[in-house]
């Protein structure tokens, strides 16, 4: 009689290069959806959204003007679509390990709740640190963060289809 079971871990690992992808691919997707919507809506000046994303990394100095700076807008390039990864990776460490990949309505449902999650954590969990981003919390901005969601993992699972 056996009275040790030995475990294993039989859940697979993410693929680690689609999550990284499916992250700056639908980060480039919110990217575009940002700058339209706050073009038709902000007053036409699509440059707001960019200050706030670059003054987490260059500071709120940056906020004051909202006009075009091409140091601002690379850095909010870099800040935006590394984080955009870092949000793919996590969603595939969720994804593969429990199977949410098995279908496309899963993973997209999937994806969607990690939006929302992800919606939460930024402008109610990190707009305590970075208090400028308040401002942006609403309908909208959780509907973008459901779309970068569902892009990811929409993504996901069709480029780890073509790893295997």
């Amino acid at each position: 009689m056996e009275l040790m079971h030995s475990h294993r871990w039989d859940r697979p690992l993410p693929d680690w290069r689609a999550a990284i992808v499916s992250g700056f691919v639908a980060g480039a997707v919110v990217m575009v959806l940002e700058l339209l919507w706050s073009t038709l809506v902000n007053d036409g000046n699509p440059w707001q959204t960019v200050h706030m994303v670059a003054a987490i990394v260059m500071g709120q100095d940056v906020l004051q003007p909202t006009d075009f700076s091409l140091p601002v807008v690379v850095v909010a390039l870099v800040t935006h679509y590394v984080l955009g990864i870092v949000f793919g990776l996590i969603l595939a460490g969720i994804v593969a390990p429990y199977h949410f990949d098995a279908r496309m309505s899963t993973v997209l449902a999937t994806g969607a709740v990690f939006g929302v999650v992800l919606y939460l954590f930024n402008f109610y969990g990190m707009a305590r640190i970075f208090d400028w981003f308040v401002a942006m919390r609403g309908v909208e901005t959780c509907v973008a963060h459901v779309i970068f969601g569902m892009v990811a993992a929409a993504a996901y699972l069709k480029l780890e289809k073509l790893e295997r």
